[in-house]
């Protein structure tokens, strides 16, 4: 492996879940030497995470796939591996196999840890490496991943979903859920912390059925002040949380724990009950607003985002307005809002009632105009505040000496700082409120 050209690239498409992934795959290139590429050309190896909860992921990932197949005809010493969760399809892989023979190494969401011998492989035997697991026995930790900052990480505390909601891939390429004990987890954050690590971020398709069916007696609140005790970590996230598993002794936590952030992504998909039970998300509009009430009565500034798909077979005009009325009662701080997009393999793929594409969009458009008011009027009141903001590095907005950091309600804000400061948490008062993100100045 000596002389090849030790420079890699890594493109991810998708979820936190598959960033903290690359960045494992990053930490173990960099253990053999290898070192970051500023550009795809040129460099040694081109690593393709990718992601497959909706169609477009796909074709942006093949599309991408053929800007790459120019830079390997003009640099033909280049090697190329995709791995994710689109390798856990068996017509995607098929694909790549009769029409991308040109690609070097495919790897699913559960061969990581064997990425570097893939590799090896690859080099001495100069033949395609495939290698797919359809399951996995353990929840890998994320030491000696390369992080993309110092000051903060992703923890995984668990490995796939047991919800099988009927538009969603991911049980069928993540697998079932799996959950790390809480002392690996505590022993990893612990790592981090020694390592200069404030903040953890603890990931899982529905953290809050951690530690369901396994035998150690620690649910999610439990694991998060287990996750407080370790000395050197100031804020504590999480994502995501499934409405229908939030228990009582989580909300309780946001109140009796000082380092959890008073912020929490609730996705609800959709406002309408008859279009959640076709999804099969096993709560209400109702039941879900009782538990947004239940949330705000416990920590009045709790942040509240949210996901919200347009568009599902079947929904009418009268199900979308379910849904407005509901954002429009909630008043989330920010929403990801998103198109349905069939997803081959999952039961709403084959339901009746497919809606236009037109109709769709259409309704896209009026929810991301309602959202885009409640979040502008709600960040205009932040206005005048003092937030104590953790300062992750440069804005890319507003010129040189500029900074961008997180609330602890997840507000994102830019504001004057002297980059000796990155990575601590500063008071700022916030001078300034847009739709999607804040300025301040340094107290």
């Amino acid at each position: 492996m000596d002389n090849i050209n030790k420079t890699y690239f890594i493109q991810t498409f998708g979820c936190q879940m598959n960033e903290h992934d690359s960045e494992k795959i990053a930490g173990m290139l960099e253990e053999q030497g290898f070192v970051a590429a500023e550009e795809r050309e040129g460099a040694g190896i081109i690593i393709m995470n990718t992601c497959s909860v909706r169609e477009n992921a796909n074709n942006h990932f093949f599309g991408q796939l053929g800007v790459v197949k120019n830079i390997k005809e003009k640099h033909p010493g280049t090697l190329v591996a995709v791995c994710g969760c689109m390798m856990q399809q068996k017509e995607i892989v098929e694909t790549l196999k009769a029409k991308y023979g040109w690609v070097d190494i495919a790897f699913g969401t559960m061969n990581i840890p064997e990425f570097p011998q893939l590799l090896a492989e690859r080099l001495e035997e100069q033949k395609r490496v495939i290698s797919i697991k359809e399951s996995q026995d353990t929840v890998d930790d994320g030491i000696g991943a390369l992080r993309k900052f110092r000051h903060k990480s992703f923890v995984n505390i668990m490995n796939g979903c047991n919800n099988f909601c009927t538009y969603c891939i991911v049980p069928y390429t993540r697998g079932r859920e799996m959950s790390r004990t809480p002392e690996d987890i505590v022993n990893e954050v612990r790592w981090l912390a020694e390592d200069g690590v404030k903040e953890v971020t603890l990931l899982g398709q529905n953290v809050n059925s951690y530690g369901n069916g396994c035998d150690f007696d620690c649910d999610f609140a439990s694991l998060i002040y287990r996750v407080a005790e370790v000395e050197g970590i100031e804020r504590i996230r999480f994502m995501t949380s499934h409405p229908k598993d939030l228990s009582d002794r989580l909300i309780e936590a946001f109140t009796k724990c000082d380092k959890l952030c008073h912020h929490i992504h609730l996705p609800v998909q959709c406002g309408s009950s008859r279009i959640l039970e076709k999804m099969n998300r096993h709560y209400t509009k109702e039941s879900y607003i009782n538990l947004v009430d239940r949330l705000r009565a416990a920590v009045p500034d709790i942040v509240i985002t949210t996901d919200i798909i347009v568009g599902f077979p079947g929904e009418t005009e009268e199900d979308f307005q379910e849904t407005l009325d509901l954002v429009n009662r909630v008043e989330y701080d920010s929403a990801f809002t998103f198109l349905y997009s069939i997803r081959t393999g999952t039961p709403a793929a084959t339901m009746p009632d497919q809606i236009p594409e037109d109709v769709k969009h259409d309704r896209f458009d009026r929810l991301v105009d309602a959202i885009n008011s409640i979040t502008a009027r709600k960040n205009a009141l932040y206005v005048g505040r003092t937030e104590k903001v953790l300062i992750d590095g440069k804005s890319q907005r507003g010129g040189s000496g500029m900074c961008t950091g997180r609330t602890d309600g997840f507000k994102l804000v830019n504001f004057p700082c002297p980059a000796e400061r990155i990575g601590n948490i500063a008071e700022v008062r916030i001078t300034g409120a847009n739709t999607f993100s804040l300025t301040g100045e340094l107290i």
